[in-house]
């Protein structure tokens, strides 16, 4: 149940956030859902014109027309925009596809202005005019910040489009807080982190690493459920936010969600959305789950980005009659074994994946998979693919399986 008083707090918090200049921008996330609704109010009550997408389908083509300053975005669809673009970049020749991936490598170092070395910042000056000019101008050519919510972001996705002019402020809040705790700002951007908490937010770290959050933005309760209230905000007013962080000065990072957290046989702790938001940093990973819950070892399924493997497999004369065929092909696993091995240098030891089962379907909201703001829906997955996770775990080798 959120107040008035709650939404109107929360607005006059952001008001900072908000850079000048910002005259347009386009709404296309569903406004039933409080991040979405929140920020339509902050921009009316800053004097910003808001322009409705027609579908997501449309939103290239609207983006395009309306030319905005801002929008608000999930992650996910920031991983296909640099997808796309990645994949443009692998059809250049010679010299510009040279220069192409020499711009990705330098702007993957991108910590924020105020760290750039002079040779950094000069060779950034060049991507930008050759390369990143192009990206902007297929987001309409206006972009002054772009806030990504609802799930975790890639690190290396918000260095590469900072690093490009195309400021990406990843923020943190729930539905019960209104909801933004914390976001980036325009000039103090800290990729991998949620950003400062804004004025409004008292935050603390529980023992076991819970984020505790009160403040004026916080819900009355759960409507005609005093138990579940009761349950999530305690004696002293702390809001339980089941989510896990940590927390430097001001500045928030989220390490994972408390109830996906799983317990290996060996007694260690796995984050599974810190291992999934790694795993995706490969063009060929649509989606994937980690599972391996009461088992010696991780293990993950994975959902391919059909549209970069089909296109990877026609440049390597693999030929499929369709999903289930082409992820049966024995160069594809290897090139899944291949990928997840060079990530897994980035896993904590008792996280990395040993075992995966690539997928034939594309997961999405319409089949069940991944819920309107495009997040797992973890119990769905866990019923849908029970006999294959089993089976993952029947085996004695280490080698990736399929299915």
């Amino acid at each position: 149940m959120l107040t008035h008083k709650n939404f109107v707090t929360n607005v006059l918090a952001q008001e900072v956030v908000v850079p000048e200049g910002v005259n347009k921008a386009i709404s296309f996330l569903p406004l039933n859902h409080v991040f979405e609704r929140t920020v339509n109010l902050l921009l009316i009550y800053s004097g910003v014109s808001i322009y409705y997408a027609e579908s997501t389908e449309t939103l290239v083509d609207d983006i395009l027309e309306v030319k905005p300053e801002t929008f608000t975005t999930v992650p996910r669809l920031l991983e296909k925009i640099y997808d796309k673009i990645y994949e443009k970049g692998r059809d250049l020749k010679g010299i510009k596809k040279g220069i192409f991936f020499s711009s990705l490598r330098s702007a993957q170092k991108y910590e924020g202005s105020k760290s750039l070395g002079l040779f950094l910042k000069a060779k950034l000056a060049f991507d930008n005019k050759l390369v990143f000019d192009k990206w902007r101008e297929a987001l309409g050519g206006n972009i002054k910040i772009i806030v990504s919510g609802g799930a975790a972001l890639q690190p290396r996705l918000a260095r590469v489009f900072n690093a490009a002019k195309i400021p990406v402020c990843e923020g943190y809040g729930l539905t019960e807080t209104s909801p933004v705790i914390s976001v980036n700002r325009i000039n103090d951007i800290h990729p991998g982190t949620v950003g400062k908490l804004i004025e409004t937010s008292e935050i603390k770290i529980a023992k076991d690493g819970e984020i505790l959050y009160k403040g004026p933005c916080l819900m009355k309760g759960y409507y005609k459920d005093p138990e579940r209230t009761e349950e999530a905000i305690d004696e002293n007013g702390w809001f339980h936010t089941g989510d896990m962080g940590e927390l430097n000065g001001d500045i928030l990072k989220i390490t994972g969600r408390k109830k996906e957290l799983f317990k290996l046989s060996t007694g260690k702790y796995v984050s599974p959305q810190l291992v999934e938001n790694i795993m995706k940093e490969s063009s060929f990973i649509g989606q994937l789950m980690i599972v391996g819950e009461n088992e010696r070892f991780c293990s993950a399924l994975i959902s391919p980005n059909f549209d970069y493997l089909l296109k990877w497999a026609e440049m390597h004369e693999i030929t499929a009659g369709d999903y289930l065929e082409l992820i049966k092909n024995q160069q594809v696993i290897d090139k899944f074994e291949e990928e997840i091995q060079e990530l897994n240098f980035d896993v904590e030891e008792t996280m990395k994946i040993k075992k995966f089962a690539l997928v034939c379907e594309e997961w999405g909201p319409d089949t069940g998979e991944l819920s309107p703001t495009l997040k797992l829906k973890r119990n769905f997955l866990h019923k849908k693919y029970e006999e294959r996770i089993n089976w993952l775990y029947e085996k004695s080798d280490n080698e990736g399986y399929v299915f």
